[in-house]
C-alpha cells in the first residue's frame, strides 16, 4: 500500500519492471542534468561531489537485477543523495568545509551502506551549511558556493541539508538524506517544498556522520512524498550496533499509516505558539488543521509550558557540544571557516559548564511535560517554519549571510523536536503570493513515526495543486 501511494520512486519503479526504462537510462539522465546544473546560471548547486563512472556502475547492476527479476528492495534503482556530513566512498568528508575530508573515503557510514544494500543508486553528496551550524544553506567556500532555491533561485534553500533539500525538489533524485539538529532537515524541506522527516532521536543510525552535536541530532529523509519518506524509513529506521545511542529502540512500524480517514485521532494544538508566524502562512497553516479535521480527527488545544526556557536550553546544548567537538578545528582552521561559523563558535565559548547542566535540566522538565500532552493527543501541529525561504544578496555571495534574528525565527518550531527527541515530519500545503512553499509540521511521541506519515498522507491531499519549480529535471523524460 505504501509502495503504491509513491510518487517520483513509484512512477520509476513501475517504469522500471514494465521495461520501459531501466536505471542505467535514468542514471544517464541524470549525469546529463548534473553536468547542466554546473553550468546554470545562475549554479544549482545542490549536488557538490559526483562521479559518473560510480553512478553508471550502481546502476548497471540494478538493471541486471531488474531484468532478472531479483530486485533487493523497493529503493532498488532509486536515484539518491546524502548530505556531505555523511561519509560515502569514495567521495570527500567536507562536512561543508574547506579543510576537512583531504582524502577520499574509504568506509560508507551507516545510511549510505544501508542504501547500498538496498539497490539504490547514490549519485554523489549535497551542498550543507558549513559544519551545520546556520539555518539559510548559505556556504560562500569554494568547495560549495551558495545552493539555490528551486522555486525561486534568488532565494536560500534553508540549511544545514540545503543540498539535498534542493536536489529533491529541483527533480535531481526522488531520496535525500540529511541530519537535524535544530530544524536541518525540517527547515530546508519547508522551503523547498519537499517532505522532510525528522526520525526519533537514534532511531536512524548516525555512524559515520561527523558528531557535531551528540544530544540533539537525529537522522531523516527528505522525498518528494510522504509515501516514499515512508519506504526510506523503513529501510534505514533501526538499531546498528556502531551506533549506542538507537540500540534500545522498539520496533519501527507503518501500522495504520493507510487507513482511510484519521477518525480517532487527537491532534493537539498549542494556538498561542502555532500564531507565531507570518500572516500568510498562518492563512494557510489554518486551512489545513481544519483540512485535518473533515477528515474526522479532534482538535484539542493545549499548552506547550516553558518555551522560551527551552529554546535557549536547546541553543546551550547544541552549540556547547559543537564548540567541544570543534575545539581543535576552531583552534587550528579559525581562519579557514566562513565569518558565520567562527562567530556561531565563538558564542558557543561564552557557555559555562552550569549553563549547559541547567540546559539539561531544562530538557528533563520538557520531556515529562510533553509525556502529559502525549497522553492525551495523539500529535502536536504548528507551522514548519514562521516565514517563507529569505532573498540572497549579492553579498551573501561573496562573505556569506549571518542574521542571527532569522536563525532564531526560523528555527522556533523546530527546537522542541531536537531538544527532546519527538520525531516531526514537515509537508508542504501551499504557496506564497510571491510562490514559495508554505509546509505544516506534526509532531509526535517518541518513536511514533507511524502516526506522523499517516497524518502526513492526508496532508498531501489538502495540497490540491503541486506548482513545479522554476528550476525542475524529469529524470525519467
Amino acid at each position: 500500500d505504501v509502495v503504491r501511494g509513491g510518487l517520483v520512486t513509484n512512477s520509476q519503479l513501475l517504469s522500471c519492471r514494465s521495461g520501459k526504462v531501466t536505471p542505467s537510462q535514468v542514471a544517464k539522465n541524470i549525469i546529463a542534468m548534473l553536468e547542466d546544473c554546473d553550468k546554470s546560471t545562475p549554479p544549482l548547486r545542490a549536488i557538490v561531489q559526483w562521479d559518473q563512472e560510480q553512478i553508471m556502475l550502481m546502476a548497471e547492476a540494478s538493471t541486471i537485477r531488474y531484468r532478472n527479476k531479483c530486485t533487493l528492495s523497493c529503493l532498488d534503482g532509486i536515484p539518491v543523495c546524502l548530505k556531505e556530513e555523511f561519509k560515502v566512498v569514495p567521495y570527500y568528508h567536507r562536512v561543508g568545509t574547506v579543510y576537512l575530508g583531504t582524502q577520499p573515503e574509504a568506509e560508507d557510514a551507516t545510511v549510505a551502506k544501508k542504501l547500498r544494500e538496498a539497490g539504490a543508486i547514490i549519485i554523489g553528496v549535497s551542498n550543507m551549511h558549513e559544519l551545520g551550524t546556520g539555518t539559510t544553506g548559505c556556504n560562500p567556500n569554494r568547495y560549495h558556493r551558495i545552493p539555490r532555491n528551486p522555486y525561486n533561485p534568488n532565494h536560500f534553500t534553508g540549511g544545514s541539508s540545503s543540498g539535498s533539500a534542493a536536489a529533491v525538489a529541483a527533480g535531481l533524485c526522488p531520496v535525500a538524506i540529511g541530519t537535524d539538529g535544530g530544524g536541518s532537515v525540517r527547515i530546508p524541506a519547508s522551503f523547498c517544498g519537499v517532505v522532510g522527516l525528522k526520525g526519533t532521536f537514534g532511531r536512524i543510525s548516525c555512524h559515520g556522520s561527523l558528531p557535531l552535536s551528540y544530544s540533539t541530532v537525529s537522522v531523516g529523509p527528505i522525498c518528494t512524498s510522504v509515501a516514499d519518506a515512508a519506504i526510506v524509513y523503513s529501510i534505514l529506521a533501526e538499531p546498528d550496533l556502531l551506533y549506542p545511542y538507537g540500540l534500545k529502540q522498539p520496533k519501527a512500524t507503518l501500522s495504520g499509516m493507510c487507513a482511510p480517514d484519521l477518525k480517532g485521532l487527537k491532534l493537539g494544538v498549542d494556538w498561542t505558539f502555532f500564531k507565531a508566524c507570518d500572516a500568510e502562512v498562518l492563512s494557510v497553516c489554518e486551512k489545513a488543521v481544519k483540512h485535518l479535521q473533515s477528515l474526522g480527527a479532534s482538535v484539542v488545544e493545549v499548552s506547550l509550558p516553558e518555551m522560551e526556557e527551552a529554546r535557549v536550553a536547546h541553543v546551550i546544548c547544541i552549540l556547547s557540544e559543537m564548540r567541544d567537538f570543534l575545539q581543535p578545528d576552531f583552534n587550528k582552521h579559525f581562519h579557514e571557516m566562513n565569518l558565520e561559523t567562527r562567530a556561531s563558535l565563538a558564542l558557543a565559548s561564552q557557555f559555562t559548564a552550569l549553563d549547559y547542566i541547567k540546559a539539561n535540566r531544562q530538557r528533563t522538565r520538557s520531556m515529562r511535560f510533553l509525556q502529559d500532552i502525549f497522553s492525551t493527543v495523539n500529535c502536536i501541529l504548528t507551522p514548519a517554519v514562521p516565514c517563507t525561504a529569505p532573498r540572497i544578496y549579492e553579498s551573501d555571495l561573496l562573505t556569506g549571510s549571518s542574521d542571527m534574528s532569522f536563525t532564531v525565527r526560523s528555527m522556533r518550531f523546530m527546537q522542541l523536536g531536537n531538544f527532546t527527541g519527538i520525531p516531526g515530519l514537515v509537508v508542504p500545503i501551499g504557496y506564497s503570493t510571491a510562490g514559495l512553499p508554505i509546509s505544516l509540521q506534526v509532531m509526535a511521541k517518541w518513536w511514533d513515526e507511524a502516526v506522523l506519515l499517516r497524518i502526513g498522507l492526508k496532508l498531501e491531499q489538502f495540497r490540491h495543486q503541486t506548482k513545479k519549480p522554476s528550476i525542475y529535471y524529469d529524470i525519467l523524460a
